[in-house]
């Protein structure tokens, strides 16, 4: 078995000495569960922080859709700078608001969220897909057990700035810079059609695919071997039928041409979500573009549990932002009620990006106890949230997981 999350270096491989300044870190609770799942994120910074095991500057910035409703503005004026110029990672809890919407029709919200990875370049969404042992899985409305925890190990990697929302990604980009936004481009007709239609573009580069691609691979180098299989990179698209795509395949084997002890496996999107849930053994490190990540990444979280388990990484060669793949869940604002586990496991990922990036072993040890107390609540049969079949609060396994945090360093510091 691999050791917690695979050491999956998340940012690049360029290693900067740490002093021992704090750690700075931008929250942005957001809308709905978010702002929920946020306070859980927060005691576990909390338990780490007065532990002494690694020293933690936090600042809270209102944003989303509820935001923009109650004040007029997507975030405060100067949000933006302080992520970008002051901050060394930024957890995001979920954007966007039933009714919230900006004049144009984009997402309120979308300057926090949206903007940031465009303003900031964050193109790799690096989702962590893995089982832990106890996790039970929701089919025909009961809980039961169908993958194996030591089969589902992948991590899917989503080109995230280009593609069908490279659009609303740039005009949310410039809007968080202060900069004027994009005109929408104009098409008077589409031959063959008739009557109203609504289009999007879908723009895929050579730059943006082979630097997602490289990171992928460079990913999959630092992975340990799972069960005695061999590192591989599966390149996923639908380059048998659009443009874009065949230059993401083509780009593809080029990179892959330098990198001779990784395997390589092609897929149709089609058919690859076929074999995602039928044999996800056969998967290590997946690379999609951008709206076939965003779809196959969330098929991906049923092996683990569902969405309340699923966290990822918005990564660049510069700055890093986290957040659990769920939304804001509008319907369960207010209960209590949703899975923190993803938001936990978001912070573990970010305690293990700036543990790589900065050469921090406290960083990484943190990563490793977040991973060891969620493994652990899990397999001992912790309360657990209605998605996992339980009837905890999103308190309740929150306390339970930083408990459990906070006994694991008083072990480790005995």
């Amino acid at each position: 078995m691999r050791k917690p999350l695979d050491r999956v270096g998340l940012m690049n491989e360029r290693v900067v000495p740490r002093s021992m300044a704090p750690y700075r870190l931008a929250l942005l609770p957001g809308d709905g569960t978010g702002r929920e799942v946020m306070e859980e994120v927060k005691r576990i910074l909390s338990t780490f922080h007065d532990s002494g095991a690694i020293s933690l500057e936090t600042t809270e910035i209102p944003c989303g859709g509820q935001h923009y409703l109650d004040t007029g503005e997507e975030w405060p004026t100067g949000s933006f700078e302080y992520c970008r110029d002051e901050s060394d990672a930024i957890v995001v809890g979920a954007v966007g608001w039933p009714g919230a919407t900006l004049p144009n029709g984009d997402i309120a919200g979308g300057q926090a969220l949206l903007g940031l990875r465009s303003a900031l370049d964050l193109y790799a969404n690096v989702r962590p897909v893995k089982l832990y042992k106890g996790v039970k899985h929701k089919v025909h409305g009961s809980f039961i057990d169908v993958w194996d925890n030591e089969l589902v190990d992948v991590v899917m990697v989503r080109e995230n700035t280009e593609g069908l929302y490279h659009a609303l990604l740039r005009r949310s980009g410039m809007a968080a810079r202060g900069e004027e936004r994009d005109q929408p481009l104009e098409i008077d007709e589409f031959p063959g059609l008739e009557g109203e239609v609504g289009w999007d573009i879908r723009p895929i580069s050579r730059k943006g695919s082979e630097r997602v691609i490289r990171f992928s691979f460079e990913l999959a180098k630092r992975r340990e071997s799972r069960l005695g299989s061999v590192q591989k990179v599966t390149c996923v698209d639908k380059s048998n039928v659009t443009r874009g795509c065949r230059l993401f395949r083509d780009v593809f084997r080029e990179v892959s041409s330098e990198y001779q002890g990784i395997v390589t496996n092609e897929a149709f999107i089609d058919a690859f979500t076929m074999w995602l849930v039928r044999s996800p053994e056969d998967l290590d490190v997946v690379v999609l573009p951008n709206m076939f990540g965003d779809i196959a990444t969330d098929l991906a979280s049923v092996l683990q549990g569902g969405m309340g388990m699923a966290a990822s990484a918005n990564i660049g060669d510069e700055h890093m932002l986290f957040e659990p793949v769920h939304g804001s869940s509008p319907k369960y604002a207010g209960q209590n009620k949703v899975n923190p586990i993803a938001a936990i496991s978001s912070v573990q990922l970010m305690f293990d990006s700036l543990g790589l990036k900065n050469n921090d072993q406290e960083a990484i040890l943190c990563a490793e106890v977040i991973e060891r107390a969620i493994s652990e609540h899990m397999s001992s049969g912790g309360p657990v949230t209605y998605d996992l079949g339980g009837k905890a609060s999103t308190t309740e396994v929150g306390e339970a997981i930083a408990s459990r945090c906070a006994a694991i360093l008083t072990e480790l510091g005995s």
